[in-house]
């Protein structure tokens, strides 16, 4: 018996719309910003005749497959993965490409190579704009950093 949402495929069913929208989102990430994959994914609603929970597991991948179609002018070397990483095989010509696109607009990469998402991370369009595109609102990229206080005055820890 077939599956009938079909979650599992490669692409939607209908590729250029779902391309259409991923470039439309990814040409508003402002030059030295940043977003993942899986931002822009959750801004789309899940296509028709799409199971959303299927939708959630591939859409992050969906998008990936539709930047591999992005037309020149697209910024797409501001998309990078979830981990703040450049998602390209490392020392390809690609990824060296992305990192000194990244790096020329002021984004900073770490001794491990990753970007720091609560920094340079972009959390999306305004509302009134992803509402008048029929998109989504996602949630935020980076989590809040824990921060621990001293709160001995003398910085001793008490006594």
């Amino acid at each position: 018996m077939a599956n009938r949402y079909n979650h599992c495929m490669q692409q939607p069913a209908d590729a250029p719309t779902f391309r259409s929208k991923v470039f439309l989102l990814v040409q508003r990430v402002p030059s030295g910003r940043v977003t993942t994959y899986g931002q822009i994914a959750a801004m789309i609603p899940p296509p028709l005749r799409t199971d959303p929970p299927g939708y959630k597991r591939v859409a992050a991948q969906w998008v990936g497959r539709a930047m591999s179609h992005a037309p020149e002018d697209l910024p797409w070397h501001r998309v990078i993965s979830h981990q703040g990483r450049i998602s390209l095989p490392a020392g390809s010509r690609a990824a060296a490409i992305q990192r000194m696109r990244l790096e020329a607009e002021g984004v900073r990469f770490d001794h491990n190579g990753r970007i720091a998402l609560d920094h340079f991370g972009w959390e999306g369009p305004d509302a009134e704009w992803l509402e008048e595109q029929g998109l989504w609102l996602a949630p935020p990229l980076a989590k809040p950093r824990l921060v621990q206080l001293d709160l001995f005055q003398d910085g001793t820890g008490g006594s």
